[in-house]
């Protein structure tokens, strides 16, 4: 059978390649998208939400050391790719509460992979830094 679809192989248009994603290429959009999931406020403000609906000074207070700026250009990208949800309520002071999107649940699932995974092997990757790795068997 002659598979005549756009995505067979040398019929892939140009357009349909950059929605594909080609991160190892130079010009992929999906590094820029890449950068902001795995920065390293990124990873945490994503891992934070999977906890539910949080205001802009609890996240602060969560994450140890972002500053203000640094944190508000994190959820504005994440907000920006589809990942993160902003509502602002009108009440004085205001009040500003971020959550997860469904899409942002599913990529802040796999970050919080990563970090459990980190974190249970911590003292695996010390040892290594220190050059106390354990022998390959």
């Amino acid at each position: 059978m002659n598979d005549m679809s756009p995505s067979s192989a040398g019929n892939v248009s140009l357009l349909e390649r950059i929605r594909t994603g080609e991160v190892l290429a130079r010009d992929c959009p999906s590094r820029e998208i890449l950068n902001h999931v795995c920065s390293r406020w990124g990873v945490l403000v994503l891992v934070v939400l999977l906890d539910g609906m949080h205001r802009f000074s609890e996240l602060r207070r969560k994450i140890g050391g972002v500053s203000e700026k640094m944190l508000s250009q994190t959820l504005q990208s994440l907000e920006q790719d589809g990942f993160v949800d902003r509502k602002a309520l009108p009440v004085v002071p205001p009040h500003v509460e971020y959550r997860l999107t469904a899409m942002g649940e599913e990529v802040a699932l796999q970050m919080d992979g990563l970090t459990s995974w980190i974190e249970e092997n911590l003292s695996r990757i010390l040892a290594a830094r220190d050059g106390k790795a354990p022998a390959l068997e």
